[in-house]
């Protein structure tokens, strides 16, 4: 038995357990999935050669220890990870005569739902297995989790949660660059697993159930009749099919077309026996149940050179490397730019300029950098900012990541990026005025904050002669800048760029205290009680609000701005204090908007969803099969027609 093979076991399951642990207990990645899959199968194959497994070998866990301030549950039985193949001739082998059913392997967090008498009673991450964390609370808030179900037994789901790419780039939008998530499963995890359930709320986490455990009394035993059953149950449900050993191959080809079109992230397939008794009677492995197998793709990777590290500035001062290589082909697409993350990424992959790159797309979608085969580590790290030249600032955050930051609070790339913000369509929305636009303006001195775009008349004449500049295409601009002027008070506090303070919650903020100088004097708690605002928006808020520089702009901006008053909001009418939800068409309001800011108008809530605290569905078509439809008469919210809610108004 060689040392050397013992030693790099001991070595691999180092890297896999500190991978595993940044990745349950953090949302944290510090490798990929592909880097921890071929670390896993070497380790697997090294065992397999010596014919040893070390004590707490990652072959033989799940998951990994949880560690927060959740409750811990331990589950009834212990939870595994499937074996997984690469090979669709292995799938044919696995199902030999038998019947399969082939789904999504959706990428997010597993939880375990219970229900009792039709009611959900707890919800449990996976954890580690054997112990997960207690977060019933947040599933009240995730979509696809019905509250309560028309089945009155014990019943036992799982599932998995995650976020469609849509919300994530939405969400990460709105959070600081410093802590910014890499992906839409990191951002799930944090999301429900976070203390507040406000949180989970706001960022439209979707659960699909995957597998029904166990129902009193319920002897179905097809798997996919068994998901159906759960979405008639009032569950959304992950999407698959029945296959053979004659078909599985045709079936995979399918999955893989559609993965460019999936709304949600996912890694592969899973492929169970559609015969339950069947699979459970195989029994399991000590790592793995022997009903069914995860499937995925052989990642397509291709070799380059790296020519440049590109250090892109937000404008929270963040500089965020990015890779330049030479072109390469890659899942039908032409590759020649991927992100590293961050500067602890940088180093783990001892970048230099003319190094040999291997690249793949993550998921088959996001380009990424496998690993550097050179790995000259001679790529020198910005002592100065490459926009400023003021000096830059690693910072390690309380994860051990390491960023480079700008430290100059004057760097023109902050005032860039915070003007970028500022122009865009839900902010003041002035429209044509591009990143080059305003680099200009920045760089030749006529902006240098929010009021100077009031002025930029004061400049017409050493504007229209600059390059890409002219009579005609400043007047445009000028005519942008001046429509901007009428504005709305949250599109104005949106604008000003105040961290993790996005377009909803400023809408929610300004519904609430409806004047630009109640603004600037709210405090934590008063920002907490009102509903969708949690502790560190309040937070970020006041603290904005508090430095002098902040609220003089504020101020010199409303001195530009003509903000429309808000109509009173009329608590006397008979809808005052009462929670709507719209779906489907409309035809008395001109559309839905309009519907729910007259709702709002006359003391009502529009929320996004139908829940317990719903008091009226508003739909026309109330014999639709909308989850909407369906979860109102699961929970027994009235559901009536544009004419029944106007005859509700006028009475």
């Amino acid at each position: 038995m060689a040392t050397n093979d013992i030693n790099r076991m001991k070595e691999l399951n180092e890297l896999l357990a500190k991978a595993a642990d940044a990745y349950y207990n953090t949302g944290v990645e510090i490798m990929s999935d592909k880097q921890y899959d071929d670390l896993y199968d070497e380790l697997v194959a090294l065992e397999k050669k010596t014919g040893v497994i070390l004590s707490g070998s990652r072959t033989q866990q799940v998951g990994f220890e949880v560690s927060s301030g959740l409750k811990k549950i331990k589950h009834p039985s212990k939870m595994l990870s499937l074996d997984k193949t690469k090979s669709v001739e292995e799938l044919k082998s696995w199902l030999g005569e038998h019947k399969g059913f082939l789904s999504w392997k959706l990428d997010g967090l597993t939880l375990v739902l219970t229900y009792e008498g039709g009611e959900l009673v707890q919800a449990v991450t996976r954890g580690n297995g054997e112990i997960g964390e207690d977060i019933t609370q947040n599933a009240r808030h995730i979509k696809g989790i019905p509250a309560r179900i028309p089945f009155t037994g014990r019943l036992v789901v799982r599932g998995e949660s995650l976020m469609k790419y849509k919300d994530f780039e939405r969400v990460n939008a709105e959070i600081d660059d410093g802590s910014k998530y890499k992906n839409p499963r990191n951002l799930c995890v944090g999301t429900v697993r976070n203390l507040d359930s406000r949180v989970t709320a706001e960022r439209n986490i979707n659960f699909f159930a995957f597998n029904l455990v166990s129902a009193e009394g319920y002897e179905e035993n097809s798997f996919s009749a068994r998901l159906d059953w759960l979405e008639q149950q009032g569950f959304q449900r992950v999407y698959g099919i029945t296959v053979t050993a004659d078909n599985v191959e045709g079936a995979v080809a399918d999955f893989e077309k559609a993965i460019a079109e999936n709304e949600f992230p996912s890694d592969g397939l899973v492929l169970m026996y559609d015969d339950v008794a069947y699979g459970l009677s195989l029994g399991e492995t000590s790592h793995a149940p022997r009903n069914g197998i995860a499937f995925k793709w052989r990642d397509e990777t291709a070799d380059t050179t790296l020519r440049e590290v590109e250090w892109s500035a937000s404008r929270t001062g963040l500089l965020n490397p990015v890779a330049i290589f030479d072109p390469v082909e890659l899942e039908g697409t032409t590759v020649s730019r991927a992100s590293v993350h961050n500067l602890s990424i940088v180093k783990q992959l001892r970048l230099g300029i003319g190094d040999t790159l291997t690249i793949f797309k993550a998921n088959m979608i996001i380009p990424q950098v496998l690993e550097n085969k050179t790995a000259s580590g001679s790529l020198e790290i910005p002592a100065v900012c490459p926009v400023c030249g003021e000096p830059t600032e690693i910072r390690t955050s309380d994860e051990d990541v390491e960023t480079l930051v700008c430290t100059n609070k004057a760097c023109a790339a902050k005032h860039i990026g915070k003007f970028e913000h500022f122009v865009q369509r839900d902010a003041m929305n002035i429209v044509g005025m591009s990143t080059a636009t305003i680099e200009t303006l920045v760089s030749e001195g006529f902006v240098r904050q929010f009021r100077d775009f009031y002025h930029l008349d004061d400049h017409k004449f050493k504007i229209v002669v600059l390059e890409g500049f002219g009579e005609k295409s400043y007047q445009k601009l000028a005519d942008a800048v001046e429509a901007s002027r009428n504005t709305e008070l949250s599109r104005v506090l949106y604008a000003m760029g105040i961290p993790n303070i996005g377009r909803q919650a400023s809408r929610l903020i300004c519904a609430q205290y409806p004047t630009a100088e109640e603004l600037e004097h709210l405090t934590v708690s008063e920002l907490t009680a009102i509903d969708g605002i949690g502790e560190v928006l309040a937070n970020d808020y006041v603290k904005f609000f508090a430095d002098e520089k902040n609220l003089a702009e504020y101020h010199a901006l409303l001195a530009e701005l003509h903000i429309e008053e808000a109509a009173a909001v009329n608590s006397e009418s008979a809808i005052a204090g009462k929670t709507f939800v719209i779906t489907g068409s409309v035809h008395i309001w001109k559309n839905r908007n309009e519907l729910k800011a007259f709702i709002e108008q006359n003391g009502g809530k529009a929320a996004g969803s139908v829940s317990s605290k719903t008091d009226y569905l508003i739909n026309n078509d109330n014999t639709s099969n909308s989850t909407k439809n369906k979860t109102a008469k699961e929970l027994g919210v009235p559901i009536i027609t544009e004419e029944e809610f106007q005859a509700m108004v006028e009475k």
